[in-house]
C-alpha cells in the first residue's frame, strides 16, 4: 500500500525521498529479499545500492559523507524499503543507533574513521546491549569495562545481537567498574569484529531474515583508549541518544511490514472471486482490512511526531513519542499481517505470497527492542504519573 499523507506533513524533499526509495526497493522486492533470507545470505546488492544513492546515511552529517537530514528522513527510507518487501533490520542498528551516537558524541577521529563508511554502506555496525540475565532491565547489565593502563578490558555476555557476521564493528554498552554501587553508568565502546577475545555464535531462530541473531562472549577484550565513545561519566545521555532513534526506526520497520502485508491482501481481495463477486466486496473481509489501514495511518502519524521531536532536540518529549510510536506500529503490523494471512486463506501460508514468513517477523516490533508491556509501563509511569510496581 502506498503511504498516505498531505503536503502539510512532509516537505517536497521528503516526498521525493520517499518516492525514490520506493522505486529502488520495488526493483528488488520481496521475492529477492525472501530468497536471500532463506538461503542465509545478506542482501548486499540492495544495501550497496541504497548506500551509493545516499539513503543509508541520510541522517548523518554532510561533512562526513551523510545527507545532513534527521531520523525522520532515515525512517522514511526504512519504511519504504519494508513496504516493498525489503525490511532492512540493520538500518536500525547501523546508521540509526551507531551512526547517531558517534555523530553526536564521538571524537573527531572516530567520526572520520566510521561515519563515511556508515553513510555510503561500505561499513556496517551492530549494537550490543541485551544480556541473558538483564532482559528489559538495563540497570542489571553486567558487562564491565575496567581500565588497564591506557587501555580498557571488556568482559561480559550479550544476546540477540543482530547481524554481527555482516558488520565491521559493534557498539557495545558496558558499565564502568565503579558503577557496581548500583548507580547506572553505562559507557559505549566500539569493538571491531576481529578483536581478540571477542567471540560470537549464531542463535537458531524462526525468523526469515537476512540478519542472523548472535550471542556474544567478551573475555578481557583489550581495547585502546579511543574505543570509548564520548564521556565516561555521561553514559545515560549518550545511551538514550541511540535508543530513541532505535524505537523510531523499529516503528518504521513495523510500518513497512504492515503496509506490505496490507497491500498484498488488498490486491488479492480485489481479484479473488469465489462466488459472484471478488471477496473484497464482502464486509467480513473489507472491514478488517479497512481497520488495518486506519491503524497503520495512526501509527505513522505518531512515528512522524517522534521523528520530528527527536530531530528538534526535544529528547524528553521524543522519548515518550518514540515509545508510543513503537507500540502503535508493532500492534498495527501484527494485526495487518494476521489479517492478510486470513484474507488469503491457505495461500497466505504459501511461500509464493511470502506472508507466512511475516507472521514471525511482525512479532519483532512487539518484543524488541523493548516489549510492548515495558512501553505500557513507561507510559503509565511517565505520562500518567502512576506508581511503579518494580
Amino acid at each position: 500500500m502506498p503511504a498516505t499523507g498531505s503536503q502539510l506533513l512532509e516537505t517536497p524533499e521528503r516526498r521525493a525521498l520517499r518516492q525514490a526509495v520506493a522505486d529502488l526497493a520495488r526493483r528488488y522486492g520481496s521475492d529477492y529479499f525472501l530468497a536471500k533470507s532463506r538461503a542465509g545470505e545478506p542482501v548486499d546488492e540492495l544495501w550497496a545500492e541504497a548506500g551509493k544513492a545516499g539513503y543509508l546515511g541520510v541522517n548523518l552529517p554532510v561533512e562526513y559523507g551523510g545527507g545532513g537530514g534527521g531520523i525522520t528522513d532515515l525512517a522514511i527510507v526504512l519504511e519504504e524499503l519494508g513496504a516493498a518487501g525489503c525490511p532492512l533490520l540493520l538500518m536500525v542498528v547501523s546508521p540509526a543507533i551507531s551512526g547517531t551516537v558517534i555523530a553526536r558524541f564521538g571524537t573527531e577521529e572516530q567520526k572520520r574513521r566510521w561515519l563515511p563508511g556508515l553513510a555510503d554502506g561500505s561499513r556496517r555496525f551492530a549494537f550490543g546491549i541485551t544480556e541473558p540475565d538483564a532482559g528489559s532491565n538495563s540497570h542489571r547489565i553486567t558487562t564491565v569495562a575496567r581500565r588497564d593502563g591506557e587501555d580498557w578490558l571488556l568482559t561480559g555476555r550479550k544476546v540477540f545481537i543482530s547481524g554481527i557476521d555482516q558488520c565491521d564493528a559493534v557498539l557495545f554498552v558496558a558499565r564502568t567498574e565503579d558503577s557496581r554501587t548500583g548507580k547506572l553508568k553505562p559507557c559505549l565502546f566500539v569493538v571491531p569484529r576481529d578483536t581478540p577475545g571477542f567471540e560470537y555464535r549464531p542463535i537458531p531462530m524462526e525468523i526469515v531474515a537476512p540478519e542472523r541473531q548472535f550471542q556474544v562472549f567478551l573475555d578481557d577484550v583489550r581495547l585502546p583508549a579511543d574505543a570509548l565513545v564520548g564521556d565516561e561519566n555521561a553514559g545515560l545521555l549518550q545511551l538514550f541518544a541511540g535508543l530513541n532513534p532505535e524505537r523510531i526506526l523499529t516503528a518504521a520497520f513495523a510500518l513497512g511490514l504492515a503496509r506490505h502485508a496490507l497491500g498484498r491482501a488488498v490486491d488479492y481481495a480485489k481479484e479473488r472471486t469465489v462466488w459472484s463477486t471478488p471477496i473484497g466486496a464482502h464486509q467480513g473481509l473489507a472491514h478488517p482490512l479497512a481497520q488495518c489501514a486506519v491503524e497503520i495511518e495512526l501509527a505513522r502519524l505518531m512515528a512522524q511526531k517522534a521523528g520530528l521531536l527527536y530531530d528538534a532536540g526535544e529528547d524528553v518529549a521524543a522519548g515518550e513519542a518514540a515509545n508510543m510510536a513503537k507500540y502503535a506500529a508493532g500492534e498495527a503490523a501484527a494485526h495487518a499481517v494476521d489479517q492478510a494471512v486470513q484474507t488469503l486463506g491457505g495461500n497466505g501460508l504459501t511461500q509464493e505470497y511470502g506472508l507466512g514468513a511475516l507472521l514471525v517477523a511482525s512479532r519483532v516490533a512487539r518484543v524488541a527492542p523493548v516489549s510492548r508491556e515495558m512501553v505500557l509501563n513507561y507510559v503509565a509511569q511517565h505520562t500518567l504519573g502512576l506508581p511503579k510496581s518494580y
